[in-house]
């Protein structure tokens, strides 16, 4: 009876937290990102106007395909676990492009 309980407290919990969690890991997750495109515009250059395009891009992509994923019956949890892959890549692509440093010698 007791571990009823606790499991039916522990599902309500998830059902009232779990939307939230994912959101704020959203969050944290996109920090990451957009100090890493920060940076690369603030460089400035073809790079930085090829990244931002693809931003721009990326947001009008995002906009349809959440919406198609909610017409389509998508949970918002579902949704947000695919824009926290779109970010899970942006990562991946940004850390490894190789940032030119400072040039000191002309």
């Amino acid at each position: 009876m007791v571990q009823d309980l606790r499991a039916n407290l522990q599902q309500q919990e998830m059902l009232m937290f779990g939307p939230w969690i994912t959101v704020v890991m959203l969050v944290l997750e996109s920090s990451e990102v957009i100090g890493l495109r920060v940076a690369k515009l603030a460089h400035g250059g073809v790079d930085a106007q090829n990244e931002a395009h693809l931003l721009v891009n990326e947001k009008i992509v995002a906009v349809f395909d959440a919406g198609m994923r909610l017409v389509c019956g998508a949970t918002t949890s579902h949704v947000i676990d695919g824009f926290r892959e779109q970010v899970a890549a942006n990562a991946l692509r940004l850390s490894t492009e190789r940032q030119p440093g400072p040039d000191f010698f002309g």
